[in-house]
């Protein structure tokens, strides 16, 4: 029975007939005869439906709705559940009460006396500002926004309604926290997901390889270079295996700082050829790497040469975020991309500005990590450059005890012996101890090394440093950050007197730092002023920079000023000016000066001009002339990214000679599972990645049996990698991802145009494999579609009824989803995968409005169809068992 006020809907049935014609002839009377009398309105036209309300912060979801003429009432039940609203309807949805966003705001909505209890007030409902129905309390638009202050903007047109309010909802907030709680879950790598998929340890494997050509003609000269390079990545005996080959034809003379002696470097160089093993398990605490080949040594001594050896750890390779942070800047060439890893995984990658700064904020890690920054140049010349840097800060988690030993042998020429051994345990959560030993044979005043180190977290902004090697120096570093963020940095090194461990033959070393970002609407700088002293056993060696990295209104500017002091001759002072900036165009030009104080003149002036061509090509012209050396360079060059490699040209005009360059590089990504091989711009070695390969699942078993066809249109999100999309195949690529990582994948359930095939486990973890492309078979099951009707019988009539809870359970007892009939009655569920299963009304809900149903259930079967199978025509009938 629906009513709208106290009139009830039969009542309208009769007017709406017999009405109309008294009212046309009271009009005739009113018309002939003008009376002040008014004319008696029909009632409205009542029908019950499902409106779409929209919330901005939120979404939109489907809300029952009666709507009469223009005006919309929406159910009291619906509305505040989709807005996390407590509440709570009586058994004979006659009032709904619970609180508003907080506790302190209770409210109660009454049908029996039209009023509604909120913040201590009464406030009085008229006829046409609430319906009931059998199942739900429904209030007029009006009515929401007038007491709760929710605006809702009805349209007929579309049937939606469009709210919108001041308050945060508890839908909002709800969501607003979910977010954070979700982004701060990636940051620490705490994504649940339905799916985890462990590393792969294959005996052997090919999966990568890497290649470039740099050639160079200065035909003024008879100069002609060429630079071959490849590398190859694969799986040896279950570990990481990478081999990186160099030729280059053009020898040339190099100095051997550790001995003073000229060498000269072959065009097949040993010591330029890179070679690494690497065996990994996270797992194992006593032992996680073991590293054999050309192996990367923190050594305090003086080591240029590579060295062949052998290193065993229990630090992991996943990265572990501690507090604090510690600045980290450095120079490249202008426009380059440089890319900071903390132990193989990306953390942060920036773009050098242009002077060629850059600077990171490296977050201070657990353990013994490795800090790598890569530059990536424009043109294929430097096509990868690897550079360690050490984090002072070293801080372990409460009782955690991490080594790391070393052992080989330095190619040098004298086969000089080199081993280390060092260890670190967390004293405190803010205090970490470690020591160990250093030998290398080539040392004259002390092969054996004993060195002692301490990190220290005084407060969450100050941190201290401190590291002693026996015979050769100690050192001290303090950092502080103020909440304005500006950083003051100290560092103090004290050399032993006669030491031959280090070649410099430094006293001491003093360096003050102090750094600020400014941030405000239009601009934004980086300020850092730097003062720099080396005290020799003679003299003594001043610097000081002024630097200021930044952008103002889209233009890129970088200043940094220079004073170096050295007795007896006087300061010598020069600032380097760079701007980078867009003009009409998409032209990119990059004007840079120098100027020397001393004498009051310029030192040299270089102007770039750019422009991006098709999307993957770059052109660019410079001028540079040097004013001290008086050489003029006019220079042109073209780069342009094909799918498969990155090819380049540049030339170069100068004052004594000529200099031509082309350079070209590439990578091949090679797939063992599905034997597919791939050609990409980028580098590939020592990476891995995912191949996605959607199939459907016939017979529902989540395994790709024989004859179940691969299936088009999946759709993915990744929180790293680069994702390559195949247009002749169904699979997914997703390459250049950190090994040993887990990363996140996110599949969309509705991807496909067929609505019956969906996804039941849409997000996978899987730790990727370096090398290798790992094979996800990813099953689409094939969903059925049920609907039916519940019907109300009274007396002799029979009609639909609407909010009725209807669910599905498998083997007749474990409920396997739930609907809502609409306003007639209908229900519809897209979702059951084939099986046997029985439809039933909800027994509480049937109990609380005094109903019984019949039958009680009713069987049905899904059957395993590829387009999916549509079950229809179940009817379930309720009848009245106590008066309302």
């Amino acid at each position: 029975m629906i009513t709208a006020g106290s009139n009830s809907i039969s009542s309208y049935f009769f007017n709406s007939y017999y009405v109309p014609a008294f009212q046309l002839i009271l009009g005739l009377i009113l018309f002939v005869v003008p009376l002040k009398v008014h004319a008696i309105e029909p009632e409205p036209v009542l029908y019950e439906t499902s409106v779409f309300v929209v919330v901005q912060g939120i979404g939109g979801a489907e809300i029952s709705a009666v709507i009469s003429n223009d005006s919309a009432y929406l159910s009291v039940t619906d509305m505040f559940n989709f807005l996390k609203i407590k509440n709570t309807a009586t058994p004979h949805m006659d009032s709904v009460y619970g609180f508003f966003i907080t506790e302190k705001a209770p409210f109660l909505i009454d049908k029996k006396n039209s009023v509604i209890h909120y913040q201590q007030q009464d406030i009085p409902l008229g006829p046409q500002d609430f319906i009931s129905t059998e199942t739900g309390l429904y209030l007029r638009t009006g009515c929401f926004a007038s007491v709760f202050g929710l605006s809702c903007q009805f349209s007929f047109r579309s049937l939606s309604v469009k709210l919108e309010t001041r308050q945060e909802l508890p839908a909002v907030r709800e969501m607003r926290q979910e977010m954070m709680r979700r982004n701060i879950s990636r940051l620490k790598g705490e994504l649940k997901a339905d799916t985890i998929i462990g590393p792969r340890r294959p005996m052997f494997a090919i999966g990568m390889a890497d290649w470039s050509v740099i050639a160079t003609q200065r035909p003024e000269i008879n100069a002609n270079d060429t630079w071959l390079n490849l590398s190859l990545g694969g799986v040896l005996l279950g570990g990481e295996t990478n081999v990186s080959l160099n030729y280059n034809n053009y020898a040339k003379s190099q100095l051997d700082f550790s001995h003073d002696t000229i060498g000269l470097i072959k065009p097949f160089d040993q010591r330029q050829q890179f070679y690494r093993w690497r065996y990994v398990n996270n797992d194992h605490s006593a032992l996680r790497q073991i590293i054999a080949g050309k192996i990367y040594t923190a050594s305090t001594a003086s080591i240029f040469d590579p060295v062949v050896g052998i290193q065993l750890t229990n630090a992991p390779t996943s990265y572990r975020r501690s507090y604090g942070s510690y600045t980290l800047s450095d120079y490249t060439d202008p426009g380059w991309t440089v890319e900071l890893y903390v132990n193989n995984a990306l953390v942060d990658y920036t773009t050098a500005d242009a002077a060629g700064f850059f600077t990171f904020q490296v977050p201070l890690v657990y353990g013994n990590s490795v800090v790598r920054l890569r530059f990536y140049g424009p043109w294929g010349e430097e096509r990868l450059r690897e550079q360690n840097i050490t984090i002072p800060f070293n801080f372990l988690p409460l009782h955690q005890f991490e080594y790391t030993a070393s052992a080989g042998v330095v190619e040098d020429g004298h086969n000089s012996f080199f081993s280390r051994l060092q260890m670190n345990y967390g004293a405190s959560r803010n205090i970490t101890i470690g020591g160990g030993l250093e030998y290398l044979s080539s040392v004259v005043t002390g092969k054996a090394m004993p060195f002692a180190m301490a990190s220290a977290r005084v407060t969450p902004n100050l941190l201290l440093s401190a590291d002693y090697t026996y015979g050769v120096r100690g050192r001290g570093i303090l950092t502080y950050r103020m909440p304005s963020n500006l950083q003051f940095e100290l560092y103090y090194t004290r050399y032993k007197k006669g030491q031959q461990a280090i070649i410099y033959n430094y006293v001491e070393e003093r360096k003050f730092i102090v750094s600020k970002p400014f941030i405000t609407k239009g601009f934004s700088f980086y300020n850092r002023v730097t003062l720099n002293q080396i005290i020799l056993p003679e003299t003594k060696y001043t610097t000081a920079e002024w630097l200021l990295s930044g952008a103002i209104f889209r233009v890129g500017v970088n200043i940094n000023t220079f004073a170096i002091f050295m007795k007896p001759e006087p300061a010598y002072v020069y600032t380097n000016l760079a701007l980078t900036c867009r003009l009409p165009g998409a032209l990119i030009v990059t004007p840079q000066i120098q100027y020397e104080y001393n004498t009051n003149s310029l030192m040299a002036v270089r102007c770039e001009v750019g422009k991006y061509l098709f999307r993957h090509g770059y052109l660019n012209v410079s001028y540079e002339r040097n004013y001290k050396s008086d050489i003029t360079n006019v220079g042109v060059g073209l780069r342009y990214d094909f799918a498969f490699s990155q090819i380049g040209i540049a030339a170069w005009k100068g004052t004594n000679t000529n200099t031509l360059v082309e350079s070209a590089r590439g990578s091949l990504i090679y797939d063992d599972k599905t034997k597919v091989a791939g050609f990409t711009n980028r580098t590939s070695v020592g990476t891995g990645g995912v191949v996605l390969l959607p199939f459907l699942d016939l017979n529902g078993n989540e395994r790709r049996d024989p004859g179940e066809p691969k299936v088009w249109g999946l759709k993915t999100s990744c929180n790293g990698g680069r994702t390559i999309p195949h247009k002749q195949d169904s699979v997914i690529r997703i390459v250049n991802m950190e090994p040993y990582e887990y990363y996140f994948i996110e599949l969309q359930k509705n991807s496909f145009e067929n609505i019956a095939w969906q996804i039941k486990k849409p997000s996978i973890s899987v730790a990727v494999d370096p090398n290798q492309m790992k094979l996800i078979e990813v099953p689409v099951s094939i969903m059925g579609e049920v609907s039916g009707d519940v019907m109300l019988e009274e007396q002799d009539k029979v009609k639909g009824i609407g909010r009725m809870s209807v669910g599905f359970y498998k083997n007749d007892s474990t409920l396997v989803a739930q609907t809502l009939t609409e306003f007639d009655g209908y229900f519809n569920y897209m979702g059951l995968p084939p099986g046997e299963y029985t439809v039933r009304i909800d027994a509480v809900q049937l109990q609380k409005q005094g109903m019984t149903a019949h039958p009680v259930k009713l069987p049905f079967t899904i059957r395993p169809r590829i387009e999916g199978d549509v079950v229809e025509g179940l009817h379930l009938r309720v009848r009245r068992t106590t008066a309302n």
